[in-house]
């Protein structure tokens, strides 16, 4: 019952309306009390297609969630040590978990095409700012098996969902322009907008960078880390040019699909399936630069 409950009392639904208020008040900063020229500040329609991906994933995440609880209850009976909920250090270790196994499953999420198709939909939008922050993936089944490993580490169900949403609140809140650089300390050990700006940079030398969500510190420690220098291009490295939400959710898998469908051998559509955005078969290049 506990878990239940706790999956009734998401922190997500709850953080919602401060969502909403945080876009409002960006949008009057940007555009009312003015800004200067190197943020772009919010489009329309940009910003409509960023809230309906937004909406939509709400619901997803909803039934997920208990499909993510079942799972989570399933594999904490067999935990070896299960670890007590009242003990504070209980919560430390699965923030710290938590933390981790969401630096494993967003590094994956840049390196590996299928879960790329998903994760792409939160890099699509050529703004920066708030709204950004709530374009999320309609399809969020590959989280499983990375958190799956916080249950059978013995850490209880609930908390586990209660720390995914933590994550996802505070990241809602590095989604601007509108704050530089914090305090030294605290860019060294946190996420930060400066971090995260880096991350959604399609320029070369930012692609591949700061996966952290609450900590920077694991990208540095696994040399994934980049700090923010000249101000980033926004989007995708080939953007998408539509506003569609069937479109924006889903053209990846298509585009994956036409590439097995042309795959001439097995090796040929594991790279396209499993290799990282952009995988070409060996020679592909040069045959396209001979033609």
């Amino acid at each position: 019952m506990a878990e239940f409950l706790a999956h009734l009392r998401d922190p997500v639904l709850f953080a919602i309306p401060v969502f909403v208020l945080f876009v409002a008040i960006e949008i009057v900063a940007v555009h009312v009390l003015g800004h200067d020229d190197n943020v772009l500040g919010y489009s329309p329609a940009d910003t409509r297609t960023s809230m309906l991906m937004g909406t939509v994933a709400v619901g997803v995440n909803a039934l997920f969630r208990l499909v993510m609880l079942f799972v989570f209850a399933t594999l904490f009976e067999l935990a070896p040590v299960k670890l007590d909920p009242r003990d504070w250090w209980t919560w430390v270790l699965m923030l710290l978990g938590q933390e981790l196994v969401f630096y494993a499953y967003h590094r994956a999420s840049h390196r590996v095409r299928l879960l790329w198709a998903g994760h792409q939909v939160h890099h699509s939008s050529e703004h920066y700012n708030f709204s950004t922050a709530l374009r999320q993936k309609w399809t969020p089944y590959f989280q499983l098996p990375f958190w799956s490993v916080l249950a059978l580490c013995g850490i209880p169900p609930w908390m586990i969902l209660t720390g995914l949403s933590i994550d996802l609140v505070y990241q809602f809140f590095v989604h601007t322009e509108k704050i530089g650089k914090l305090p030294r300390w605290f860019e060294y050990v946190f996420n930060t907008p400066s971090h995260h700006r880096v991350h959604h940079g399609s320029d070369a030398e930012y692609l591949d960078a700061n996966y952290g969500g609450i900590f920077i510190v694991w990208d540095r420690l696994f040399g994934s880390f980049v700090p923010e220098g000249k101000r980033p291009t926004y989007g995708l490295t080939k953007n998408i040019e539509t506003y569609n939400l069937l479109r924006v959710g889903f053209h990846e898998y298509g585009s994956i699909l036409r590439d097995l469908r042309a795959a001439r051998t097995w090796r040929e559509r594991a790279g396209y399936l499993l290799g990282p955005p952009g995988w070409q078969p060996a020679g592909t290049h040069a045959l396209a630069n001979a033609e």
